[in-house]
């Protein structure tokens, strides 16, 4: 409540401070710039108006939700697909050749359940090089994806996971190992989209 300006002691209706609008038009500015038609325009907008990281041949498809994109690392030749949500508020780094499929949710912010008064609590996310995340899985805050481990599709990840590890199910557990030799590089595969 310390963002809103009270009209007067009697009125149960408060205005908007000023910072909470420029707050609120800047987050729906930067969930409009996951619409624009061009990889090129998106990563451009992320990184120089946003100050998200984003390095050497990486791609972020359409239609991503960006959360704090300031707090966020993205290495070289990695893969974001598109629907993914990108929670940077308590720090996302995303390492080289990495692939998050569609629809990949990454939180490092939540609310705790036992708080009385339902506050917040974060710890930052990372996803090391080569990791492969699937296509609708979450993964939530305080979490380290190891080089080269799978998240399989649908999973929900609570606790880190080793390098070269395969997770699958809710809660994610082992359910497999990923072969060790991994060399390959991401990046666009459609230059428009």
């Amino acid at each position: 409540m310390t963002d809103m300006i009270s009209l007067s002691k009697t009125s149960a209706f408060a205005i908007p401070s000023k910072r909470y609008l420029l707050d609120s038009l800047k987050f729906v500015c930067l969930q409009g710039a996951g619409k624009v038609p061009s990889q090129w325009m998106r990563a451009w907008i992320y990184t120089n108006v946003y100050g998200l990281k984003m390095g050497a041949s990486s791609v972020i498809y359409n239609s991503c939700q960006i959360r704090d994109a300031h707090k966020i690392t993205i290495g070289e030749n990695s893969s974001i697909g598109d629907q993914c949500v990108l929670d940077g508020r308590s720090g996302l780094t995303i390492g080289n050749s990495v692939n998050l499929s569609t629809g990949a949710w990454i939180w490092t912010a939540q609310h705790d359940p036992n708080d009385p008064n339902f506050g917040g609590v974060g710890a930052p996310v990372v996803i090391e090089d080569y990791a492969w995340v699937s296509s609708r899985t979450t993964i939530l805050p305080g979490v380290t994806i190891g080089r080269g481990a799978v998240v399989a599709a649908g999973a929900v990840v609570t606790q880190s996971v080793a390098p070269f590890e395969i997770v699958g199910g809710v809660p994610a557990k082992k359910i497999g190992d990923r072969n060790r030799n991994l060399s390959y590089e991401l990046g666009s595969c459609v230059a428009f989209w």
